[in-house]
């Protein structure tokens, strides 16, 4: 558009009316925010490790128990193995405990690595029956003892035992007999097979009846097996099984399905009512399904929370302190500029 002389002007002074042109903000407003949002940045960074380390404190600093509580009385005759997500590491093992004397009352159970005052597990008023989850822990020396429901934990224990996990083994440790002969039984638990084949096993934990003959099918199990004792592992056929026990006063009929590769531990118990019953323990069933444990005792469930790598924070920190010294000078240089502006 072009102007000619004596073309008549607005009051705001230009010749087309309205608002003069926008003007460009000034270097110096652009700067000032800019100068102020660096060091906050920084700041920021550099306040970011102090609070990501107060919270891992403050989880290290989480009492005991909740990273691995003392466990409640089992239910009695629990399931035990499920599918294993991975491979367990080969200085791993596993043990699981039992309380199979009838007339004994309930106890507290605990596991400790040998020669450590603080249990690694502790099972609270087991009664009898009750058979806990395989745990799975690093291979060596272990305590298990056992004192009274509800009895101090430095009150000496009715009975301790020790234990070896050798690397991939596992273990049942049981609490066997009579109360006046009640020992602890370290078992050796199988888990695998020849190949196509189940393997069986019977546990007599029955005091009503002193001696039972246990039989799968055609198969005699066990003759006469007397009350606290346990048999070898027998190699069984897959397929259903129809468990009979029988003894001088009681009798009982379960129905058991083996499949290849599978373990099972058959537990013969006082029921109510005077009669028997079996408890079907599945030690593993097949390669690919190992005894069902959490992380590792002493690397997991009770260790302290491995602090973090400084690295990444130390990086951060860095970035913060050059984002400051960065900011600081942006300023500096504005005012410099305004004041030779001026």
């Amino acid at each position: 558009m072009m102007i000619r002389p004596g073309m008549p002007r607005t009051s705001s002074g230009h010749p087309c009316g309205g608002h003069p042109p926008l003007r460009r903000p000034s270097r110096r407003r652009l700067a000032a925010p800019a100068g102020f949002v660096l060091p906050a940045s920084g700041l920021l960074l550099m306040a970011a490790p102090a609070a990501a380390s107060a919270a891992t404190a403050a989880r290290a600093a989480a009492p005991a128990s909740a990273a691995a509580p003392a466990r409640a009385a089992l239910p009695a005759r629990a399931a035990v193995p499920v599918r294993a997500a991975a491979p367990a590491a080969a200085r791993d093992g596993w043990i699981r405990l039992a309380h199979l004397s009838p007339n004994t009352p309930p106890v507290d159970v605990y596991l400790y690595s040998f020669g450590g005052a603080q249990p690694m597990i502790v099972l609270k008023h087991v009664g009898y029956g009750a058979v806990s989850p395989y745990e799975r822990v690093r291979s060596g020396e272990y305590t298990v003892a056992m004192r009274a429901a509800g009895a101090p934990r430095s009150s000496q224990p009715v009975l301790s035992t020790s234990v070896h996990i050798a690397p991939g083994g596992a273990y049942t440790v049981a609490g066997l007999g009579p109360k006046s002969g009640l020992r602890l039984q370290v078992l050796r638990d199988r888990l695998r097979t020849p190949k196509g084949t189940s393997l069986v096993r019977v546990i007599q934990a029955s005091l009503r009846d002193h001696r039972v003959t246990v039989t799968a099918g055609s198969s005699v199990l066990a003759r006469g097996l007397a009350f606290g004792n346990v048999t070898r592992y027998r190699v069984t056929r897959p397929g259903p099984l129809m468990v009979h026990v029988m003894g001088a006063v009681g009798m009982v009929t379960r129905h058991v399905r083996l499949t290849a590769g599978s373990i099972h531990t058959l537990v013969v118990l006082d029921g109510g009512s005077g009669r028997l019953m079996i408890d079907n323990l599945e030690d593993a069933a097949g390669s690919a399904v190992m005894p069902h444990g959490g992380a590792p005792m002493g690397l997991g469930g009770t260790a302290p929370v491995p602090a973090p790598s400084a690295a990444p924070w130390a990086a951060a920190a860095m970035a913060g302190a050059l984002c400051v010294l960065a900011g600081a000078y942006w300023l500096r240089r504005v005012r410099h500029q305004a004041r030779h502006a001026r």
